[in-house]
């Protein structure tokens, strides 16, 4: 990271010292968290308020131990992470059947409050990553009673099967009392503002359960519940599933493989069902005491992987119609962005009625996880995101997610007051699988304005190159209009050249780099000259993530 960085991440730490006292200021009798439909996005609301998340998921384990997360808690707020998403497990809650300890869920509430930040549970509950090693030890011991997952070969799993109708008594109990003691301990704080009801739901090694259970419920009717709101929704099918229904004759009343036919996507879309009503039916219980929002986090799939290899039936996207049908609880269907090409897999789960939210993204550098931020805030209109495990980041990655978060913080109110109204947009070159990505220009239009944003810096004309070289480090930001001729730009390593949607040309009046304290605007530099290419573009520097004010005019 530059200088430049260091000097902005220091006085974004000021910036948040100085907003923590206001940050949990709410009204009197404010309203629960909720979902709202604001100009056409869908928007989180807290403390009546629109609230982006910039989060922070902990690892599996750190928020087991008060003393382990001692050092974390400073290191989580010099991030200016604020909210923090900390799982409840399950194992700890409720060791003896019947008997709950929320000790641990009562601790981390209170530091996070004490910090200022906001909570959002994760109830490892059932599954977690697909198994279910997070139960309590009376629930691993029975069997009989909580009977497992079974392989083709009759084998079971380290899974418990969503058809044991006890082992969905017992974890939807234990899911009622945590949303119980949260109401009670938090509903005049809001500190708590979403919960998510089990943990990358599905089954790996086989698409699907094939106990005795399970093959007796395969080999029934598909239940009305799901063809009923296929029927409705006919015309919306995800391409897959209504191909496969149509195929068969659109049946109802009959068995799995005569509605859908015998195939792996078939065993994957009834452990989708089995596995979402189960989950359906946890979140719906809890809410009805404590009617937080709820989600359900994917994990996505590898090029080439079939049913079996990944995590099958989870909230993938082409799954979205049976996991509404199975769960109406749930409000959001969220991914886990593990991949280089995490933008791609972000602009499926960007869909009408549901927001994007990333609890979980990380195995890529710290400043192209920012650069994604930044880009999902202001294209797809994100209500959050959250890079996985912050306390074991290494220091510039935690320099770079920091500093984008900065930004992010800066230019909330403007990228709340621009979601859904096409006054904003983000930019990120498309990234592949393999980490290649596409440098290709690319251009937008706000008001009159265009915008020709660049990857790559000029050709020096005066050494003879020819070809322009890639800029480096990572690119992405985002575009805010805010007047006729006014915008906000917050990104890293970009080019931006301008026009007009006239016969008229883009001028630059002004480019002024800064920050915002407490909502008010105080310049920096005031950026000509060589700065601007002798006023033909604006330069977002790259190994840093910086604001800049931009004023243009047209002129012939």
């Amino acid at each position: 990271m530059t200088i430049a960085l260091s000097r902005l991440a220091a006085a974004l730490g000021v910036l948040a010292l100085l907003g923590a006292s206001a940050a949990f200021a709410k009204p009197a009798s404010a309203p629960l968290p909720q979902l709202h439909e604001q100009h056409g996005a869908t928007q989180l609301i807290v403390d009546g308020k629109p609230f982006l998340v910039l989060g922070g998921e902990l690892n599996n384990s750190s928020a087991s131990s008060v003393a382990f997360m001692q050092p974390i808690w400073p290191a989580l707020s010099a991030m200016t992470i604020n909210t923090v998403i900390v799982p409840a497990y399950w194992e700890l809650l409720e060791p003896s059947e019947g008997k709950f300890d929320f000790s641990g869920v009562d601790v981390l509430i209170a530091k996070a409050r004490k910090q200022n930040q906001h909570v959002v549970l994760l109830w490892f509950g059932s599954w977690k990553n697909s198994m279910s090693s997070y139960t309590p030890a009376w629930v691993k011991k029975d069997q009989q009673r909580f009977p497992r997952a079974a392989r083709s070969n009759g084998s079971s799993l380290e899974l418990l099967s969503a058809l044991g109708e006890e082992s969905l008594s017992v974890d939807r109990r234990a899911f009622v009392a945590l949303m119980q003691h949260v109401r009670a301990s938090d509903s005049a704080n809001h500190t708590v503002i979403m919960v998510q009801p089990e943990n990358e739901v599905g089954m790996v090694e086989e698409g699907r359960d094939h106990s005795a259970l399970a093959n007796a419920a395969f080999a029934a009717p598909v239940p009305a519940q799901l063809t009923d709101y296929l029927a409705t929704h006919k015309d919306s099918l995800q391409p897959a599933l209504k191909e496969a229904w149509q195929s068969h004759g659109f049946k109802q009343g009959a068995s799995w493989e005569e509605t859908f036919g015998a195939s792996l996507a078939t065993d994957e879309l009834f452990n989708a069902w089995t596995q979402a009503l189960y989950t359906g039916k946890v979140a719906a219980a809890g809410k009805a005491v404590y009617p937080l929002p709820m989600y359900a986090n994917a994990a996505l799939i590898r090029p080439g992987f079939q049913p079996g290899q990944y995590v099958s039936g989870g909230p993938l996207p082409h799954l979205f119609d049976v996991w509404h049908a199975a769960a109406p609880a749930i409000d959001i269907l969220s991914p886990d962005l593990y991949f280089p090409n995490g933008g791609e897999w972000a602009q499926k789960y960007k869909r009408p009625g549901n927001p994007l939210f990333v609890p979980e993204m990380g195995r890529v550098s710290g400043a192209e996880m920012g650069a994604t931020m930044l880009w999902a805030f202001g294209q797809l209109d994100a209500i959050g995101m959250s890079p996985y495990a912050p306390e074991y980041l290494i220091d510039a990655d935690r320099k770079a997610v920091t500093a984008a978060f900065g930004v992010v913080r800066q230019l909330a109110p403007f990228i709340l007051e621009a979601q859904g109204t096409g006054k904003m947009f983000g930019v990120r070159p498309p990234v592949a699988f393999d980490g290649s990505q596409t440098l290709t220009p690319q251009k937008f239009t706000l008001g009159t304005y265009t915008f020709d944003v660049r990857f790559k810096n000029p050709a020096p004309i005066s050494i003879g190159q020819r070809e322009d070289v890639e800029m480096p480090g990572a690119h992405g930001g985002l575009i805010i209009q805010t007047g006729p001729d006014e915008f906000l730009v917050g990104g890293t390593g970009m080019n931006i050249y301008f026009g007009t949607t006239t016969d008229a040309n883009a001028g630059i009046e002004s480019i002024w780099e800064g920050l915002f304290v407490r909502g008010k605007w105080v310049p920096g530099r005031c950026m000509n000259g060589d700065e601007n290419n002798q006023g033909r573009q604006l330069k977002v520097p790259t190994g840093e993530f910086t604001i800049h004010k931009l004023r243009l005019y047209h002129y012939h």
